[in-house]
């Protein structure tokens, strides 16, 4: 088992619990802990929540900034089979939240059956997403600039993030996210991610066509420059391929930041509605046990 001690504690404690599990999946340049307030407000609702890392996760952001080659050389397929062990040693199907490449691991998750519901958040591109303008090339650029990086960890300056995350709030709001935030990043799954349509076996891609799937909700960002809504749109469209329930949503002047910025409780009120609509909710008649 790769879990940690955390992880354990909180597999242990939802399994305890008697209510419907909700697995956050943080994607590049965060932590677990940036799901702070969202397992909150999930759990006020009557939900139970794990934030698991991926693997080797430092679990501070201080630890994180110290040693940032704990970061280096995870793969994608490394980190869903993380979550995916943690979803097995749990009594009870969760739903899964994921954000950026948390959002593609929450879909190959969904596509693997192996979750009740998904919502992928500005998530990143997986095989067949054929989408890929300029913004989302400069905002990956401090990663894919090297081909060096493919194997290293790599921190963002202010200004990178300020692009890639913050471009949607006022500058002192982006200077507080990035100090409260900010951790380097594995370089390899946006290595993974911009060369799927170019690779048949890549990591990053997913089952679009499993009819048990559950359902799955995609959250767009309008003016998020990593993943922009037209990226987003496209993904959504794949998922066509199943019949199992699908939507989308794009949030107006919404950037990368949405699930850590100011209006965080906007996109997680909509997961919320969600997962309620779809018979997910704690006490739905139809809600799965198991």
């Amino acid at each position: 088992m790769t879990l940690t001690a955390r992880e354990k504690t909180e597999v242990d404690a939802a399994n305890a619990s008697g209510r419907p599990p909700t697995v956050f999946i943080h994607g590049l340049w965060l932590l677990a802990g940036s799901w702070d307030p969202w397992r909150s407000r999930f759990e006020e609702k009557g939900y139970t929540t794990l934030a698991p890392g991926w693997p080797d996760d430092p679990e501070t952001v201080e630890e994180a900034r110290a040693h940032p080659e704990a970061f280096a050389g995870r793969s994608v397929g490394q980190v869903t089979d993380h979550y995916a062990e943690v979803i097995a040693e749990l009594t009870r199907k969760p739903v899964v939240v994921g954000h950026s490449f948390g959002g593609l691991i929450a879909q190959k998750l969904a596509g693997l059956g192996l979750v009740a519901g998904a919502v992928a958040i500005d998530a990143a591109p997986f095989r067949g997403v054929l989408p890929l303008p300029f913004s989302a090339l400069k905002a990956s650029s401090p990663v894919l600039r090297s081909p060096g990086n493919r194997n290293k960890a790599v921190p963002l300056t202010f200004d990178q993030f300020r692009y890639a995350f913050a471009n949607a709030v006022p500058e002192a709001e982006a200077r507080s996210l990035y100090d409260t935030y900010a951790v380097p990043a594995p370089g390899r799954p946006l290595f993974q991610a911009a060369f799927a349509n170019l690779d048949p076996r890549t990591e990053a891609s997913v089952v679009v066509d499993n009819h048990d799937r559950g359902p799955l909700l995609v959250i767009s960002g309008e003016r998020d420059h990593t993943v922009p809504t037209s990226m987003s749109r496209a993904a959504y469209k794949r998922h066509h391929r199943s019949s199992a329930p699908s939507e989308f949503v794009e949030m107006p002047g919404r950037g990368h930041s949405l699930t850590i910025d100011s209006g965080w409780t906007e996109v997680a009120d909509a997961a919320l509605a969600f997962f309620e609509r779809q018979g997910l909710a704690p006490g739905a008649p139809d809600a799965p046990a198991g």
